[in-house]
């Protein structure tokens, strides 16, 4: 939570630079608007909420009400610079994210949409983006938000606000789709909870929502007895009702969105869509607007998150403050997001060195080879290579590895490696070339932001009873030749990889691709449950040494587990293992 000293530090260091070389320091949204809002909000819903604003007020009057003072004072313990020439630039928040998705995008002119839980006032825009302007054309203002209606089915549900979305959309597929449960609580929604509008802004009942001045999203006694079920505690079983609960959120999100983006083609005659935002995320909403054809192109911001505003920022000052003008690239300027810090030869002979580790350095040919080999054998490979990926997902440079054949690679990678709940589904990184002949996507997918179908010629038929069985009864069934990446719907969250972007991970699945006949792997991010994605060589190892991994490549370095050292628990693994 604190001021982003390292990542500050790491930035300058790599463009070999200081703070007075910088033009301006922009930071993504206004932090004054959104104190108007916070004040406002509270004053609406008085006496409600008073408890909340006590708890937030002494945190904005001490940190956000004098951001500007604040940054310049960080900036000072990093470096001497000149305080009268250096800029601090503020643009709204939703113009941050609409130009993190617009400026990198491969489209001379666009409509964008950009929707997320709240920033200043607005929860959605729909702005026009052409050459270097972005125009907003139309916002959705605070306290009606599909990001928050999201989220509050996410906390009803069990899993944590802003990072358990992800589950609740993975969630989803588990209902029974169709079925009378399902569509009872979609009407409960329209009902009670929300008004969608034909251009699809919504109205939320804030009587039954507690987001706006609460310490928690909604009454969990009013929508326990709204939906007739308890909300579920986090760790405790899920159900075959909380599975059809969070498909019919899911399905009333999709229509939204689908709702704004036929607004968004009415309000700009664009053929190009650009996505950004938390909701924005939402790869199944992403994949069934794709399969909508209302655009004829989608570009979705990577980083499409908060996290995301940092790049939107910059690029709206270089373009719209600074009036630069803009260089349109193909596929697109992210440059497959690979933007983080790089693994270097002399990290690796590190940790060698520190650890007493084992390892084997190859040529790329042998490397490749091996790697896919061990894969192909149903080994678990932790796969570091060059820059890290800038976004939530793992694009194959901090990636777990594994068989997209084996019927138990799913339940091997959820409980032994990623130490997480087992319905989580994992996601295929296919060779760009073979992705329409292994899946239902006839355009590319760099990011893993759209789900598509798993290709019928690769399914299996679905035993009679399968809808009526749980959850797990579900989840271990065999659904197609590719089971580890083939979700209960048959559907998978899709990652093509290309040769130009990533040829280093293209080169190790067309190698696997010649041991199996597939150009699928499984690809999850190099981490355990609970921690970020795993950065540097150190990092990388520490994690494979704590898990059930069984080969572990940075660069072209190959560790075995077998051949590693013994690596001491708990206490005893930090006295022994203690950095300076």
């Amino acid at each position: 939570p604190g001021f982003p000293s390292n990542a500050v530090r790491y930035c300058l260091d790599e463009a070999a630079c200081t703070i007075n070389d910088l033009d301006e320091v922009v930071f993504y949204d206004k932090p004054l608007l959104k104190f108007e809002r916070l004040l406002e909000t509270y004053y609406s819903f008085a006496p409600r909420g008073v408890k909340s604003f006590i708890a937030a007020m002494p945190v904005w009057l001490k940190e956000k009400m004098f951001l500007k003072r604040l940054i310049y004072q960080e900036l000072a313990e990093i470096g001497e610079y000149d305080k009268k020439k250096l800029k601090l630039l503020f643009p709204e928040h939703h113009l941050s994210h609409a130009a993190s998705a617009f400026y990198p995008s491969p489209f001379e002119e666009a409509a964008i949409i950009t929707i997320d839980g709240v920033g200043e006032w607005a929860t959605a825009s729909v702005c026009h983006g052409k050459g270097k302007d972005i125009t907003i054309l139309k916002e959705l203002t605070f306290p009606h938000s599909l990001g928050l209606l999201y989220s509050a089915f996410t906390y009803f549900l069990g899993f944590r606000v802003n990072s358990g979305e992800y589950k609740l959309m993975g969630l989803a597929p588990y209902g029974n789709a169709g079925s009378d449960e399902v569509k009872r609580f979609e009407q409960i929604i329209r009902k009670e909870l929300i008004d969608i509008k034909d251009d699809g802004s919504v109205w939320l009942d804030q009587k039954k929502f507690s987001y706006a001045t609460g310490l928690r999203m909604a009454d969990d006694a009013l929508w326990a007895e709204l939906f007739g079920i308890e909300r579920r505690t986090p760790e405790t079983p899920i159900n075959q009702l909380h599975c059809d609960l969070a498909l019919a959120i899911q399905n009333i999100t999709e229509e939204i969105v689908l709702k704004m983006a036929l607004d968004a083609k009415k309000q700009t005659g664009s053929r190009y869509l650009c996505l950004a935002g938390g909701v924005a995320l939402n790869c199944v909403a992403n994949g069934k607007l794709l399969k909508s054809g209302v655009f004829d192109g989608i570009y979705i911001q990577p980083a499409a998150g908060d996290a995301g505003g940092s790049l939107g920022a910059a690029l709206a000052a270089h373009h719209i403050y600074f009036d630069q003008p803009r260089m349109v690239q193909s596929p697109d300027s992210m440059k497959g997001a690979f933007l983080g810090p790089e693994v270097q030869e002399y990290d690796i002979e590190k940790l060698i060195r520190r650890y007493k580790a084992k390892a084997e350095k190859m040529a790329d040919d042998v490397l490749f080879d091996t790697v896919a080999s061990e894969l192909a054998d149903g080994k678990v490979a932790g796969w570091v290579q060059g820059r890290m990926e800038f976004g939530p997902r793992a694009l194959g440079n901090r990636s777990i590895l594994g068989d997209p054949r084996s019927g138990e690679m799913q339940k091997k990678l959820n409980l032994k490696i990623k130490y997480r709940e087992s319905f989580r589904p994992f996601a295929p990184s296919v060779l760009e070339e073979d992705g329409p002949d292994v899946f239902d996507l006839h355009t590319s997918s760099p990011y893993m932001l759209i789900v598509a179908p798993v290709h019928e010629k690769l399914r299996n038929p679905l035993p009679e009873d399968y809808h009526l069985r749980d959850l797990r009864g579900k989840l271990y069934e065999k659904r197609s030749a590719l089971p580890a990446i083939t979700h209960v719907d048959y559907s998978a969250r899709v990652q093509t990889v290309s040769e130009s972007t990533n040829p280093r991970y293209h080169r190790l699945i067309s190698a696997f691709k010649e041991k199996t006949g597939v150009g699928v792997v499984v690809n999850t991010s190099f981490n355990v449950r609970g921690e970020p994605i795993v950065c540097t060589a150190d990092d990388a190892y520490r994690c494979f040494m704590r898990t059930e991994m069984d080969i572990l490549v940075i660069g072209n370095h190959i560790f075995h587990k077998t051949d590693q050292p013994h690596w001491p628990e708990g206490k005893e693994w930090e006295e022994e293992f203690t950095l300076d």
